[in-house]
């Protein structure tokens, strides 16, 4: 697929995924609770723009020619160094991966407290800014 096409898809799925969590969010800021089905939804929604903005970086490295690392970790922190992304979005970028890391891995573990806290205060918008933006940041 070519860059063009897959950004635009990526945008596209990250306007979905916004479309979501800013409903739960103003269903939290009102002081109303989600069912167990909307925090599933907000789960798998978290998950899919994380995972989407995996696949944006690891793109966008290989369109430039370079190595494209497994580790989502690695992927941002080449972004950083080369000049893609701002260095002091690491720490945001490293909670986000780890966010859907325990999403997927450790969700017998995850504090659905703190998830609808993250959601409420729209801490997911810079991941959906990521791949709204026609560029690399």
């Amino acid at each position: 697929m070519r860059l063009e096409l897959y950004l635009a898809e990526t945008r596209d799925t990250a306007v979905r995924q916004q479309s979501m969590l800013d409903a739960a969010a103003r269903k939290l800021g009102q002081g109303e609770t989600l069912s167990a089905l909307e925090e599933n939804g907000v789960l798998h929604a978290l998950q899919i723009l994380v995972e989407n903005a995996i696949g944006k970086a690891k793109h966008l490295l290989k369109d430039r020619g370079e190595a494209v690392p497994v580790s989502a970790y690695d992927a941002f922190q080449r972004l950083a160094e080369l000049g893609d992304i701002p260095r002091s979005s690491l720490e945001h970028w490293n909670a986000a991966i780890g966010l859907r890391n325990r999403i997927v891995h450790g969700y017998m573990n995850l504090d659905m407290s703190r998830v609808l806290e993250l959601v409420r205060q729209r801490d997911y918008m810079p991941v959906v800014e990521y791949l709204v933006d026609d560029g690399a940041a």
